[in-house]
């Protein structure tokens, strides 16, 4: 892979090095109750496909177009957290709060050699697994990003061959390997307590043309990122503009961010998120059709989908929901977790109950929190350089809970990933 050209000029180390800016941050999630006789079922990958291929209907796209996009995609069912599927709800339709699965696959399958043949590594794991949450009055969103090494338990899940596999203690990221993506949404329902409605799982190349389609995402780095890895090779500090294999290295990078653990990938992945999702919300992506539609080409054709997410009435009604949310109540968290424990946590990450337990208490009883900091000062630290955004003083505001022990951003915020080049 070549060397990658900074976007803009590049800022010197000495610009980036200071940390103790990434204080507080002033953006609320909010989130909210399910609706008990919601009629929706399943799934979409990472924050990026669930907004790709609901953000379609934002640019006006023909039921013809739509129709030869999710033919594209290859549809599982998976089973139903609320009782029997409904009918498919008419466009606009979707009312209160729902839940969207995203994982990524790293099955090197069919995949050009990208990480390695199938001789290399046969085996199929949700290395990306995340929840994005949209509140009950559809003003706020919530992704949460699950370490790939947390050892949680993984229920009995039927694999395609037809064995079921008993239950287990294991990290999250093989729930795939056991049962697809339907083992992925009963393990994070089981972890959370939060039931699916829409999931769907994609895969390397989807990653990368997706990228494309949008013209590259702005990402900021404080320093070389140089891993041979994965092939990403970051000369110095700045913002870069990364598209194709140029993004999805930077995304699967561990060793040369932070610490090297995933906790670390996971925040400099928000990095890319934040960055994505102002890029699609921003009249540039979205008020052109032939971005939109490669976009949620690039995605579907690269997707397995849930049969609940499978459908344009459906699709554009989550796009109602979706696309009106301000950046800054769209906020991105790591499941709290630890590294360091013993027996079956030993080299593995074990959860954080208390600070997990707490957050998903403010997510099921719709109660607004804010986060102590943006970033976790490990993987990514807030950009000195951001563009000053103005703000108005809140009058009057409630007083707010701050979720203790839990790392992450809003979409708002411009943050740096903390380089660990050799």
């Amino acid at each position: 892979m070549s060397e990658l050209t900074p976007r803009s000029e590049l800022r010197s180390r000495s610009e980036l090095r200071t940390r103790s800016g990434a204080s507080t941050l002033t953006g609320i999630a909010r989130h909210g109750r399910l609706r008990r006789s919601s009629p929706i079922t399943t799934i979409v990958k990472f924050i990026a496909v669930a907004l790709a291929v609901v953000l379609v209907s934002g640019a006006s796209v023909g039921a013809l177009a739509v129709t030869s996009l999710t033919s594209k995609a290859t549809v599982v069912d998976i089973p139903s957290t609320q009782g029997d599927a409904a009918p498919i709800p008419e466009v606009g339709a979707i009312e209160g709060g729902f839940n969207i699965l995203i994982a990524g696959s790293d099955t090197r399958q069919d995949q050009g050699g990208i990480g390695g043949t199938t001789e290399d590594d046969s085996g199929e794991l949700n290395d990306v697994t995340m929840l994005l949450h949209v509140s009950q009055d559809q003003t706020n969103a919530v992704a949460i990003s699950f370490p790939r090494d947390m050892v949680v338990g993984i229920p009995e899940c039927e694999g395609s061959d037809g064995y079921t596999k008993g239950y287990s203690t294991e990290p999250i990221n093989t729930a795939l390997s056991y049962g697809g993506l339907s083992c992925v949404a009963q393990t994070v329902t089981e972890l959370t307590g939060l039931p699916i409605q829409y999931a769907g799982l994609i895969k390397f190349y989807g990653v990368i043309n997706m990228a494309d389609a949008i013209g590259g995402v702005d990402v900021c780095v404080d320093g070389p990122m140089v891993d041979d890895n994965t092939g990403i090779n970051i000369a110095e500090a700045g913002t870069y503009n990364l598209k194709g294999i140029d993004a999805l290295a930077f995304l699967r990078s561990r060793a040369a961010v932070g610490d090297g653990s995933d906790l670390t990938r996971i925040s400099s992945q928000q990095v890319y998120l934040s960055a994505l999702v102002r890029k699609l919300k921003s009249s540039e992506t979205l008020g052109d059709f032939k971005k939109v539609y490669s976009l949620a080409d690039a995605a579907l054709s690269n997707m397995v989908v849930s049969s609940s997410l499978n459908s344009i009435p459906t699709m554009v009604s989550i796009a109602q929901a979706l696309k009106n949310i301000p950046l800054e109540n769209v906020t991105f968290v790591q499941y709290p977790g630890t590294t360091g424990g013993d027996g079956v946590y030993t080299g593995k990450v074990q959860p954080n109950q208390y600070a997990a337990d707490t957050l998903l208490e403010y997510i099921k009883a719709d109660q607004p929190f804010v986060l102590e900091a943006a970033g976790d000062e490990r993987g990514s630290t807030l950009d000195p350089n951001a563009p000053v955004v103005p703000t108005t003083p809140a009058t009057d505001a409630p007083e707010v809970p701050v979720a203790s022990g839990v790392s992450g951003q809003t979409a708002a915020q411009y943050t740096c990933t903390i380089t660990n080049s050799y």
